[in-house]
């Protein structure tokens, strides 16, 4: 990719997932050979790639300063998530139509509010790295990655993002199965900032021979190992920000009555991206990106559930007062 210009360049670009959510709540999630019956369901937007684009467009403002990447089929459902992006103002120019039917994922919620999530992948599989237009990635970019969509094209936008002079944070969700230590270097070596949940922490940390049972020393070391900053969010026991050669620092969640916890790191992810978009430090962009994560628990659904700018700002002066 050619260097481009800041002038069409998006403030935030996620290369990643889209699908439609299938979401039943339930009284306790089906165990093998279980059925479970919910009255209802509900179809919503979501796939990682999209619930981080949509978290970011709510906080930034503004058409088109957040782009999104991704491949949708050619069919009703594909259609109806390129016309939710655009309702959000992000720029769709970069979706591919592939041979392969929309992503769907299949969601059940219990009681407590905790979730599992089957993915039906289809056209995610089809994402390739040319789809990044010259000109959408710049200087004061900000490249988003999860991996829900093929690794090796991962590595491919994140190679373009470095071209550009952007920086690249990479969501570690879900690990691949196949994932080793050597397209891990290739990967985090292309990477400003790695953010995974507590269990993609401990696999990140296996895959790099980072021994220890400390949470903090954990992501400590791997970020001095992999020479990036990383960020463990654990659910309602906040955070932990780890930069490199700078002491592990832990920040709490806000405390709200939890309602779905299924987008609440796809709204981390978004809105620290964002932070990052507009100047703040790595510690900065998260202690914001924390409360948006706990706000979006309030309700039912990824996207549905993301707050604005203004209820996270409102949020955040309310805990400081």
């Amino acid at each position: 990719m050619a260097d481009s210009d800041d002038t069409t360049a998006a403030a935030v670009l996620v290369f990643g997932s889209l699908n439609v959510d299938l979401v039943c709540r339930v009284a306790s999630i089906a165990r093998p050979g279980e059925t479970v019956l919910a009255p209802r369901y509900e179809q919503l937007f979501g796939g990682k790639g999209a619930n981080q684009a949509v978290a970011a467009a709510r906080m930034i403002g503004g058409a088109d300063k957040v782009a999104m990447v991704g491949a949708i089929g050619d069919d009703v459902l594909g259609r109806a998530v390129a016309d939710n992006l655009r309702a959000e103002a992000i720029d769709v120019s970069g979706l591919q139509t592939a041979p392969e039917r929309t992503g769907c994922a299949f969601i059940s919620i219990d009681a407590a509010g905790e979730n599992a999530i089957t993915v039906a992948s289809g056209a995610n599989g089809c994402l390739r790295a040319d789809a990044l237009a010259p000109g959408r990635l710049g200087p004061r970019s900000i490249l988003v990655l999860q991996m829900e969509v093929p690794l090796a094209e991962c590595v491919a936008a994140a190679t373009a993002a470095r071209q550009a002079g952007a920086r690249t944070v990479v969501n570690l969700a879900p690990v691949p199965p196949d994932l080793d230590e050597a397209a891990m270097l290739q990967l985090m070596e292309l990477a400003d900032v790695l953010v995974v949940n507590e269990s993609e922490l401990r696999a990140a940390a296996a895959i790099c021979a980072v021994e220890s049972e400390n949470a903090a020393e954990r992501a400590h070391t791997l970020s001095e190992r992999l020479d990036l900053a990383v960020i463990a969010t654990r659910g309602s026991r906040g955070l932990i920000v780890a930069d490199r050669n700078r002491p592990p620092r832990s920040l709490p969640a806000m405390s709200v009555e939890i309602v779905d916890t299924t987008g609440a790191g796809d709204t981390f992810v978004g809105v620290f991206a964002v932070g990052l978009s507009e100047g703040r430090e790595v510690g900065a962009a998260a202690e914001r990106a924390a409360v948006a994560a706990s706000l979006a628990c309030r309700k039912l659904g990824a996207q549905s559930a993301m707050p604005t700018a203004v209820e996270v700002e409102r949020a955040m002066a309310q805990q400081t007062a």
